[in-house]
C-alpha cells in the first residue's frame, strides 16, 4: 500500500474513519460531513451528519471506492439527528454497524444496524442498545470471538454528563487535579444488539500507576477510542481533544488498566482528529482525518492514511502528518 497522505476521496467530506480488513479487502467506515453554515459550539452543532457511506480499497494499488449510502437516519426510528463516528464488527457471519446518534430527547445513544455484506446496506434495530450513551464507539473482536465495546467523548459527546450513572444536563467535568474521565467499556453479545455486561470506566494510568488527571490535557482521554492488538498486547489509542494529539496506552487485558505510552500523531489541520489502526498485507496503517480539503473548515473534513511503525520494544513511532 503506497504512502498516502492526501484525501482518499474528494467527492464528499468524510471523517472519523474506522478501517477493517475482510477477505483481504480494506473497508473504511467514516462519518459524512454535510456542508452548512450553522453554529460552531462545544455541543458539536456544526457537525451535520445524516448518513453513512462505506469506502473500500480492493488491493494496495487500487483506488478508493465510495460504495454509496449504506444507512440514512430516515431509516432509524430512534434517531433525531447527528449520526456521528461509527465502527463495524464482524460476528457470527454478519456485519454490524455500530453508531452513535442523538435520540428523540437529544441524548446521545449507540445503536446497531446489520448486513450480510461489509459494504451494506445496513438494516437498523428499532431502538438503541439499552444501557449505552455518549459517542465514538469502537468495537474490538478479540481472537476468541468475544466482542468488546469502548465508547465516550466529553463536551459534545456528553460523557461528563453521565458521572452519576444518569444523564445530568448540567454535569461538569472533574477538577484539573482529579482523575480524568475515561471511556466506557462493556462486552456486546455475539449479535451486537445488546450489552452482555454492565458498562464500566476503564482506567488510564501513568508510569507510576496513578490515574491521568483531568488537567493533563496532553495525555488525558477526550474522545475517539480505538483498540487494536499487536504482539499479544492491547493498544488503546485516543484523541486528547484540546491539545490535538493522538496518543496511546497499553495493557495485557482488554479491560485494562491501560498505561500511557506516548504520542502516535502530532496535530493536524483542523480542530482535532479521529483515527483507526489496522494491519493489511503485513503492514500497519493509521487512518485519520484533517481539514486540508476545505482549507481548515472544521466540519468539512477528509479521510487520509499513512503507515504506522513500531519500535522493537512495541512503542509506536510518532507521526508528523505533514512531513
Amino acid at each position: 500500500m503506497a504512502e498516502q497522505r492526501r484525501p482518499l476521496i474528494s467527492s464528499i467530506f468524510t471523517a472519523d474513519p474506522s478501517a477493517h480488513v475482510f477477505d483481504g479487502k480494506l473497508y473504511i467506515y467514516p462519518s459524512h460531513d454535510l456542508p452548512h453554515n450553522g453554529e460552531d459550539n462545544d455541543d458539536g452543532d456544526e457537525y451535520l451528519m445524516e448518513d453513512y457511506h462505506v469506502l473500500s480499497i480492493d488491493t494496495p494499488d487500487s483506488p478508493c471506492v465510495d460504495n454509496g449510502e449504506a444507512l440514512n437516519m430516515r431509516e432509524v426510528k430512534w434517531v433525531s439527528k447527528q449520526m456521528w463516528a461509527p465502527d463495524l464488527a464482524c460476528s457470527h457471519g454478519k456485519y454490524h454497524l455500530i453508531f452513535p446518534a442523538r435520540d428523540k430527547d437529544g441524548i446521545f445513544r449507540i445503536g446497531a444496524a446489520h448486513s450480510d455484506s461489509p459494504a451494506g446496506p445496513f438494516t437498523p434495530d428499532d431502538d438503541y442498545i439499552e444501557g449505552t450513551c455518549t459517542i465514538d464507539p469502537c468495537v474490538f473482536v478479540d481472537g476468541d470471538g468475544r466482542v468488546y465495546l469502548y465508547y465516550g467523548g466529553i463536551w459534545g459527546g456528553q460523557l461528563e454528563k453521565w458521572q452519576t450513572g444518569k444523564f445530568d444536563p448540567d454535569g461538569k467535568g472533574p477538577a484539573p487535579d482529579a482523575p480524568a474521565l475515561t471511556p466506557f467499556f462493556a462486552e456486546l453479545n455475539p449479535d451486537c444488539n445488546a450489552l452482555a455486561s454492565s458498562p464500566i470506566h476503564i482506567r488510564i494510568i501513568d508510569e507510576n500507576g496513578e490515574d491521568l488527571k483531568a488537567g493533563d490535557e496532553a495525555r488525558r482521554y477526550f474522545e475517539a477510542p480505538w483498540v487494536h492488538k499487536y504482539n499479544g498486547v492491547y493498544y488503546l489509542s485516543y484523541s486528547t481533544g484540546t491539545s490535538h494529539y493522538i496518543v496511546y496506552a497499553t495493557s495485557d487485558s482488554p479491560v485494562g488498566p491501560f498505561t500511557y505510552r506516548g504520542r502516535i500523531m502530532e496535530p493536524v489541520i483542523g480542530w482535532t482528529t479521529h483515527h483507526s489502526i489496522v494491519e493489511w498485507n503485513g503492514k500497519w496503517y493509521i487512518f485519520y482525518h484533517d481539514c486540508e480539503l476545505s482549507n481548515g473548515i472544521n466540519h468539512r473534513r477528509c479521510v487520509k492514511y499513512t503507515e504506522l511503525k513500531y519500535n522493537p520494544d512495541g512503542t509506536i513511532v510518532t507521526i508528523n502528518p505533514y512531513e
